[in-house]
């Protein structure tokens, strides 16, 4: 075989090959090989939102409101979403990004506007976010019902609680304790108390068994002259549980606290169980800062028993304490006067009532050390101490807003309510702790995720507590009466 028919050979052979190695088509020939899809363009960044407007710490805003920002991105931004306080509003896919907001939806006071980007590869953009003031005098959300004459007839209220028939307990600081049924109060106290009502001394603090349906257990906390002027936490017997007054005989003291000097503020008196099943106790300082640093002490803390007063062996200075301070589950607090515990979580968010300058909202850890005296708020914190989730300030800063806390001032944070997962509230209002404040009466929502929090409602009287009801609705305790929220 020549040369010449030797190479025409191989490129016939070739070309079979070509066809054995790619399938042929129906007219025997290669089928063409499919073009492969172009790959989506890496995104080396993600993108970046910058509201615009409103501007940050804009007070008094009312009407509709314009939303509006800016995004930039290296793939390209596909949309633009916008939320108040938490929850969504809209989305914009084109520029210039905007969106509306009518601030007639909402309660008077502080909110929290914010925007981010998202690209044609998935990412998100950081949160862009302005803290700012609706104006008006809304004393609620849209869609919410308010009535502060829910029940009205209380005398120098102090703390609230609801047994598991629906009922409310409520104390009172010259030491009665008033029952609420339906709607209705109670003429006759269930049960009268003497009681050192001086100052912030009396009948504080009320709480009722997990089993109270079974054992009708209630707990009360209040100063008594006996033996001493002190406060006490005693346990006592609805019998039976649906009755509406409790024999004075019932009384099982759970703990004496220690003597009070003539101060007469900072008494504490939250009482409520845990998801443990423990008695959680605060108590003030008695207007002496060194006693919530001393283990020493019972003053200033936040104490965890069992429920018929023993210690449990796993609180977190039992072995460094000795008697009744192994009592003892957290310290550094001045004026625990309320604290609440979410329902069917461990989680305990204590409020502590500040001096000259902080109000806070601290998560309840056991051993932690919330550093009152030494620090308050966010001030000369250390790693020793645990600093607050949530601060506001006594005075606006400059500009109102502008501070730790935003618009939110006051004197004495009180109440606190875990609002449930589930319930007739709005979505975007589960979850979020509802606080309040004795001087400003405003009710406000912490919201965790987001580590902020939002106005809710108004007052026409200083609250003093707070619960979520077995229906649903938010329930402040004020002075004189107690103002119901609620939601269709």
């Amino acid at each position: 075989m020549d040369t010449r028919t030797r190479i025409a050979s191989l490129a016939t052979l070739t070309a079979l090959m070509a066809i054995a190695a790619c399938g042929g088509g129906d007219d025997g020939l290669p089928a063409a090989a499919p073009s492969p899809a172009p790959a989506p363009a890496a995104s080396p960044g993600t993108p970046v939102a910058t509201l615009t407007a409103p501007a940050a710490f804009s007070a008094g805003l009312t009407g509709t409101v314009t939303l509006a920002a800016t995004a930039t991105d290296d793939v390209g931004v596909t949309s633009v979403e916008f939320q108040v306080d938490g929850a969504a509003l809209s989305s914009a896919t084109t520029a210039p990004y905007s969106a509306s907001v009518d601030t007639a939806q909402y309660a008077s006071g502080q909110h929290v506007v914010r925007v981010r980007a998202l690209d044609a590869a998935g990412n998100a953009s950081a949160w862009s976010s302005a803290t700012v003031s609706f104006g008006g005098s809304n004393t609620r959300p849209a869609g919410f019902t308010r009535d502060p004459s829910w029940v009205t007839g209380l005398s120098g209220a102090t703390a609230i609680a609801q047994t598991p028939d629906g009922r409310m307990l409520v104390t009172e600081q010259g030491g009665t304790l008033r029952v609420v049924t339906g709607q209705s109060l109670v003429s006759t106290p269930a049960i009268a108390l003497t009681v050192d009502s001086s100052g912030e001394r009396g009948l504080l603090g009320v709480a009722v068994h997990p089993n109270f349906a079974s054992n009708g257990y209630v707990y009360l906390y209040y100063t008594t002259p006996s033996g001493g002027t002190h406060n006490r936490i005693s346990r006592y017997t609805l019998s039976p549980p649906s009755a509406d007054t409790i024999d004075p005989g019932s009384e099982q003291i759970i703990a004496e606290l220690p003597a009070l000097s003539s101060a007469t503020n900072h008494n504490g008196g939250a009482l409520h169980f845990g998801a443990d099943g423990k008695l959680y106790v605060g108590v003030g300082e008695n207007a002496n800062g060194a006693n919530s640093q001393d283990l020493t002490t019972r003053l200033g803390k936040v104490l965890r028993y069992n429920d018929d007063g023993t210690i449990p062996g796993d609180n977190p200075f039992v072995a460094t304490t000795t008697g009744a301070n192994q009592a003892i589950w957290a310290m550094g607090l001045r004026n625990p006067f309320s604290f609440a515990v979410q329902p069917g979580t461990s989680t305990i968010y204590i409020n502590d009532v500040g001096q000259s300058t902080w109000e806070e909202i601290n998560l309840g850890t056991a051993g932690a050390n919330y550093g009152w005296p030494n620090s308050e708020g966010p001030d000369n914190l250390t790693s020793a101490y645990t600093g607050p989730l949530f601060a506001y300030n006594h005075n606006a800063a400059s500009p109102p807003g502008s501070g730790l806390g935003g618009f939110f001032t006051g004197i004495a944070i009180i109440g606190g309510a875990f609002y449930p997962d589930s319930g007739p509230f709005p979505a975007a209002y589960r979850g979020s702790y509802f606080f309040a404040d004795l001087g400003s009466e405003f009710v406000a929502r912490y919201d965790a995720a987001n580590n902020a929090a939002y106005s809710f409602g108004t007052l026409d009287d200083a609250p003093v507590g707070m619960l979520t009801g077995l229906d649903g609705a938010l329930y402040v305790l004020t002075q004189t009466g107690i103002t119901r929220f609620s939601a269709p």
